[in-house]
């Protein structure tokens, strides 16, 4: 389950009441419905928070500090909602006394309320239950008849960082590698990483060195998506790429995934060779618990930035910008890494991606006949030269965003979480933090319908 931090904060306003009595709220949920994860092929759903929904105060029949009685008016309304829109209802509590997991009264109150959504909405429905212990970790099961639930893995909380608690460890690591990193962070850093499922979209010069970071800092679980192949002009700064690599026209994330696995760090890579919007990669994206842009095309990151919002998974988008002026020097020599999740102003927000070069981009993809003759006609720009790039501030840059996954993860720089938007000036030694206000009609990031909306037709609610 991944909840969004405003609403985690709203649900315990709701379920921790000042006189000491258990609360009760209702919360929405869409679904991310992955048929095969790529690293166990096993099909698995993910439940994202998406509106937090009250319990009319005039519902309460009785309340104390050991249990909770609400009627079902609000309950069987939300259920047509749910309905109507594919979402899941869920019920939160609280346990005021401490108990820690779910109690025996939950265990034979909420079957009761499993039948009702089915008698309602078919026995194909659902009905999610979440615990917010007064100290300690969430809890959350999902029962799918009234005599069937399976508990969520982990809640994961998605805002200003990216908090995981799970439930239980996977896969502990060997710490004879990561040693001198726990000595750091602890080793609950190296586990946490070690359960990571951390995609990597883009896989040329910031992307491999992105990939190389994350497999030796210890990611369990890596994708690349990339469907470019190493030509000769990327061996100077392609990680891993060697000139026989570009003779054999090999993909991109064919070398880098062999890379990794050369190592022998236990990482297990994953690769697609495809553009990131195609249909094939929607599992995979889906499966990750946090994803890096480090792609240079505008259809791509307009594609992620929605992504983000819609499935609750954190976007690390990085880009180097290098102009060299004509009498020496620079006029711009920029790493740039920004952080895309509910609650920051997204990528169109920042003016980070132009849609007109989109629409290009998308043309040349799909139509590249229409493409050329517009091209020819002067309708369209075209490529254009190539951009400068230098593999150390290339690498600069991917170090940039790495450490704003542990940021993310730890808080190493202070409480304040992620910095939305960081701006390094490589010839100025200048760090600056760009700010930006969403633009007031921006259906992505200052609206709320798409957060935590998850699967629906058609894809991310987009035509084309």
């Amino acid at each position: 389950m991944l909840l969004q931090e405003r609403h985690l904060t709203k649900l315990r306003e709701l379920v921790y009441r000042l006189d000491g009595t258990e609360g009760a709220a209702y919360l929405l949920l869409g679904k991310a419905d992955i048929k095969s994860d790529p690293w166990d092929r096993s099909r698995r759903l993910k439940l994202l928070s998406h509106e937090v929904v009250p319990i009319p105060p005039e519902e309460m029949v009785s309340v104390s500090s050991q249990h909770v009685t609400w009627g079902t008016d609000s309950f069987v309304r939300l259920l047509k909602q749910a309905q109507h829109e594919d979402l899941i209802v869920g019920i939160v509590h609280s346990h005021p006394q401490g108990l820690q997991n779910f109690s025996g009264q939950d265990d034979a109150n909420e079957p009761d309320l499993v039948q009702l959504v089915q008698n309602r909405n078919g026995t194909s429905g659902m009905m999610a239950s979440l615990l917010l212990p007064a100290d300690g970790s969430p809890r959350a099961r999902l029962w799918v008849s009234p005599k069937t639930k399976f508990d969520c893995r982990k809640v994961s909380v998605v805002g200003m960082s990216l908090a995981i608690h799970p439930l239980e460890v996977h896969n502990r690591m060997p710490h004879e590698i990561w040693h001198r990193q726990a000595l750091a962070f602890g080793a609950a850093l190296n586990d946490l990483l070690r359960s990571l499922k951390v995609g990597i979209v883009g896989c040329g010069a910031t992307g491999s060195a992105t990939a190389m970071l994350l497999a030796r800092l210890g990611v369990g679980q890596l994708l690349l998506i990339d469907e470019d192949i190493v030509e000769p002009t990327n061996l100077n700064r392609l990680h891993g790429a060697k000139r026989a690599d570009a003779d054999a026209m090999r993909p991109k994330v064919e070398v880098v995934a062999r890379e990794i696995a050369d190592l022998g760090l236990g990482v297990r890579p994953h690769f697609i060779r495809s553009w990131v919007g195609n249909s094939r990669c929607r599992d995979a994206l889906r499966s990750c618990d946090i994803i890096f842009g480090c792609t240079d095309d505008h259809t791509g990151r307009m594609f992620l930035n929605r992504f983000a919002y819609f499935y609750l998974v954190p976007l690390i988008d990085l880009g180097l910008a290098i102009l060299p002026r004509a009498s020496g020097g620079f006029s711009d020599l920029t790493g740039r890494v920004t952080v895309i999740t509910p609650g920051a102003p997204c990528l169109l927000c920042r003016n980070i991606v132009d849609i007109q070069a989109a629409r290009e981009e998308d043309l040349r993809r799909t139509q590249p006949e229409d493409y050329a003759r517009q091209k020819e006609e002067a309708y369209v720009r075209g490529a254009g030269n190539p951009a400068p790039a230098v593999v150390t501030f290339t690498t600069a840059t991917a170090c940039m965003a790495v450490n704003e996954l542990i940021q993310g993860l730890t808080g190493f720089k202070g409480p304040d979480g992620w910095c939305w938007n960081r701006a390094y000036r490589f010839d100025l030694h200048e760090d600056r933090r760009p700010g930006a206000l969403p633009n007031p009609d921006c259906i992505i990031c200052k609206r709320f319908e798409y957060w935590g909306r998850g699967d629906m037709e058609p894809f991310l609610d987009r035509v084309g």
